[in-house]
């Protein structure tokens, strides 16, 4: 998360289209420039492959190197060995107590009808005569076809809850009828998945918030209406914030067993962000413990893994729009910088038990304008070109996108993660372990 006063804005509807049809910073080099994989960093030396956390989860996902991909269009996924394609559900609830059965009968969202998919649930984004629900189930396809790992970010509880984002939109976690929806629209997203291998994220920010705002920094401390919400399946979680991450890791593992569920780490839960960080003396690692014993009082212990990020938006976008600074040093001689930002994701990893996946990393590169989805950062060259740092960290995998539709894409980039990845896969991708 890196928007100004705290708050993002994430892509949603527009996503549904494709799939159905540092100020001063020293990085000034075009992509392609940078040396390639295998050249990390004094210290960081590739591993045997020997046990960790990270082979042991990429052995149950049939992998056994350091996972990249991207939120992407259909001819990019083709276009590069992406190991994984992600998508946002990101929009409004079902009108109904239950899952809509027909998008062509009786389904409504905000009082809208969702006959010809144009209602705000993402159940009825599709041919109205088909079973809600084909929006998930072909991208899924989709991506296993390609040879890919379907990933998906579940992101509703602020869109639909009709409150302002952040401290305000927790009060609908109080709200039964509201939890109900949201906790069958979860079931039903679940449902779609069924037996199928997947990579579920769970609310990215929404656990921060909660720890953020309660002046306790405790999830306990925010009421949240589980048990009437979904009796069957949380009756015996706790009314809080708490019981609702409890409540919905322990659905994954009922509705879709054999898919890998992960929370959301943020750099910014404690009121500190870390990830722009520019006090040398400050305990980086020890900050990264207050969220990681967070997260395990939610229901950490009990996912497979922890995803973290860099930023929402390209440095670039930052830079013209805010006039605030976003960059990571790549020379690591100037805070913030990459090796602060790993230092941090790898004291979250090694509290929880847990690989982290970074997510939504920015598309940018120094070649680009900085205008309207062209903007420049330094995010897909150090992460593909230094991938032994992001194991070594405890990292499993590099995922790529943009954090709301004014970015860079993988389709406007000038094809630079394409071919940063095919570089990345053409030598032999990064083992999972390795000893620094």
């Amino acid at each position: 998360m890196r928007t100004p006063a705290l708050f993002r804005r994430k892509c949603w509807p527009f996503l549904a289209a494709g799939l159905l049809a540092v100020a001063g910073c020293s990085d000034s080099s075009e992509p392609g420039g940078e040396p390639g994989p295998g050249t990390d960093g004094p210290g960081v030396t590739p591993g045997d492959g020997s046990e960790c956390l990270g082979a042991k989860f990429l052995t149950t996902l049939g992998k056994s190197t350091v996972l990249v991909g991207a939120q992407m269009e259909d001819d990019t996924a083709k276009a590069a060995p992406f190991d994984v394609r992600y998508l946002y559900i990101a929009a409004g609830l079902f009108d109904s107590k239950d899952a809509c059965q027909s998008c062509a009968s009786g389904c409504t969202s905000e009082g809208k009808s969702c006959v010809g998919g144009s209602c705000n649930w993402w159940g009825c984004w599709q041919y109205d005569q088909d079973p809600p629900g084909a929006y998930v189930r072909d991208f899924i396809k989709a991506a296993q076809a390609n040879g890919q790992i379907p990933f998906i970010t579940y992101y509703e509880a602020f869109q639909a809850s009709g409150y302002t984002e952040g401290e305000q939109q927790l009060k609908a976690l109080n709200d039964s009828a509201f939890l109900g929806r949201y906790l069958a629209d979860w079931r039903f997203l679940l449902k779609q998945v069924g037996q199928e291998k997947a990579l579920l994220q769970i609310e990215p920010d929404m656990w921060a918030y909660l720890q953020f705002f309660p002046k306790d920094g405790k999830a306990q401390s925010t009421p949240a209406a589980v048990k009437a919400a979904n009796p069957t399946d949380c009756g015996s979680q706790e009314n809080n914030g708490a019981g609702l991450g409890r409540c919905m890791i322990a659905m994954v593992r009922k509705y879709a067993p054999n898919a890998k569920v992960g929370l959301h780490a943020s750099a910014w839960a404690t009121k500190t962000d870390v990830s722009q960080n520019t006090d040398a003396s400050f305990d980086v690692a020890g900050e990264a413990n207050k969220v990681a014993d967070f997260l395990l009082s939610v229901g950490a212990g009990d996912t497979d893994f922890v995803t973290v990020e860099a930023s929402d938006r390209d440095a670039g976008w930052y830079e013209k729009t805010t006039g605030s600074a976003a960059w990571w040093d790549p020379e690591n001689r100037k805070l913030p910088h990459f090796t602060q930002a790993f230092t941090w994701a790898k004291a979250v990893s090694t509290r929880l038990g847990k690989p982290h996946i970074w997510w939504q990393l920015p598309v940018g590169n120094m070649s680009l304008p900085n205008s309207n989805q062209k903007w420049r950062d330094n995010r897909v060259d150090y992460f593909l070109t230094h991938p032994g740092e992001v194991a070594a960290a405890g990292g499993v995998g590099m995922l790529f996108g943009a954090g709301n539709y004014e970015q860079t894409t993988p389709e406007t980039d000038g094809g630079n993660l394409v071919k940063r990845v095919k570089t990345y896969k053409d030598a032999g991708g990064q083992a999972a372990c390795v000893k620094n």
